[in-house]
């Protein structure tokens, strides 16, 4: 299996090397050269088997022969043991017809524990046969961040800089990380927001001499063992409710749209999908770029689902590349200009393409409160503000084909104001993550200057 980039400017490369680079040395994200294909037999093979088991599949799918099935499937077998329940990924019939995926049981309470405790295995696998030491740098709007100091901490070949947005992530989410005590963990409060991080971080990815100098690699959802590893939820869920004989439709609460393209993904491997609901805050692109095929940045608002207080989503110029055919001299064109002037025009076959799969909509703050309040009311689960956002676009949208699947993206204690000021309710942590509300944080601040988080990065990793 060989990767590319979508900007077309980076070499060709394996698997163990797309991981390990994160972003493609010309700023394009990398995708596999060809999707692999998974049988209608083997999908439905997925419904009686442990979720251990099926991620190795997947992965393996997307690895070839760079890392021993034995071997990946142990690691698949380590990291899924770190999770509460032993589904991993449960679903819950809320009413008929509609069903919510939980994944938030690992150990930050959030979904991104899904792709990251794989990944943090294959970093020490692959890292541990070359005998290198890499630097992580990775931005967060608050869980990216959490899990991945929870899945790298103490790790021998891992040094890890997390870059959050201050002010603008809850008081859990940003304890998951800075509460953490290992020496190989940096936490780091930018002054700007979420998309100031993320710029800092390609900023970073292009400046070759620091990448040489720190083993700079990345964990972000352009990763793309990120993406490999959380469309196996898709394949689970799928698989228990009747896939592939019937189809399955997704609302995805999504900022970074990672998340949804694992769902794509998971479609072009074969999984038969109705439509993906792509459910965005007042930080609506997302919605905007599929209902009008105009993806326009505007001013980043805080709301009360602040992972998705983003307004440049990267992995959109992953779906972009597909849409145009993989020409990725115009899907370079386009995104310098989307850095240059903040809005391109998706091309209307490029916009027919991806309308075929997806839809958007937007969820205004006293609908996403409503949500929780008559989740609580008709079915007793609390939910985070995240999955209320899901939840209200899916209580409005017509015509999604077969049973409907809300992600569910984080625990509800992630956000324990705000899911109190709606309810009146307010949730505890999880016996097992109650420490991080009484140990001493250690973070540093930063302006939102590039050149400035280099230089910190770089005396981190050589300190």
């Amino acid at each position: 299996m060989r990767y590319v980039s979508t900007r077309g400017e980076a070499p060709h490369v394996g698997f163990v090397d797309a991981v390990l680079g994160g972003l493609a040395p010309d700023g394009g994200l990398y995708l596999p050269e060809q999707w692999p294909w998974v049988s209608p037999a083997e999908i439905a093979s997925f419904a009686d088997m442990p979720y251990a088991e099926v991620a190795a599949r997947i992965l393996g799918a997307f690895s070839g022969d760079e890392i021993p099935p034995g071997d990946l499937r142990e690691m698949c077998r380590e990291a899924y043991a770190t999770f509460t329940h032993a589904a991993v990924a449960p679903l819950i019939q809320l009413r008929p017809g509609v069903f919510l995926a939980e994944l938030f049981h690992g150990p930050s309470l959030a979904f991104k524990d899904v792709a990251m405790q794989i990944l943090a295995r294959l970093y020490d696998h692959i890292l541990g046969r070359k005998g290198r030491v890499l630097t992580i740098l990775c931005a967060t709007s608050g869980d990216t961040g959490g899990a991945a100091v929870e899945a790298f901490r103490g790790a021998a070949n891992v040094k890890v800089v997390a870059l959050f947005p201050e002010g603008r992530i809850s008081e859990v989410q940003r304890r998951f990380m800075t509460t953490a005590t290992e020496s190989n963990v940096a936490c780091v409060a930018v002054k700007g927001s979420f998309d100031d991080c993320q710029a800092i971080v390609k900023a970073a990815f292009q400046d070759q001499s620091l990448r040489q100098a720190v083993d700079l690699s990345g964990v972000n959802s352009i990763n793309f063992a990120r993406i490999a590893a959380q469309a196996v939820y898709y394949f689970t869920t799928a698989a228990a409710l009747g896939a592939p004989q019937r189809r399955v439709s997704f609302v995805v609460p999504s900022g970074n749209f990672g998340n949804a393209f694992a769902g794509y993904a998971a479609q072009r491997m074969g999984l038969p999908l109705g439509q993906i609901l792509v459910a965005s805050n007042a930080n609506d692109i997302l919605a905007q770029v599929f209902e009008t095929g105009r993806y326009a940045r505007g001013k980043v608002r805080s709301t009360m689902s602040p992972a998705m207080d983003i307004q440049s989503a990267s992995n959109f110029e992953r779906l972009y590349f597909e849409g145009v055919q993989r020409q990725a001299t115009e899907t370079a064109r386009a995104f310098q200009a989307f850095a240059d002037a903040g809005a391109i025009e998706t091309p209307p076959k490029a916009y027919g393409a991806l309308r075929e799969l997806f839809r958007g909509a937007s969820v205004s703050e006293a609908d996403t409160a409503r949500s929780i309040v008559s989740t609580l009311n008709e079915t007793g689960q609390l939910v985070d503000p995240h999955t209320a956002v899901a939840l209200a676009a899916a209580a409005r949208a017509d015509g999604m084909a077969g049973p409907v699947v809300v992600l569910s993206t984080a625990h509800p204690a992630k956000f324990p104001e705000a899911v109190a000021r709606a309810s009146g309710v307010t949730p505890e942590l999880p016996r097992g993550a109650a420490h991080v509300l009484d140990r001493s944080e250690r973070f540093d601040r930063l302006p939102a200057e590039p050149e400035t988080v280099k230089a910190y990065v770089r005396a981190f990793a050589e300190g």
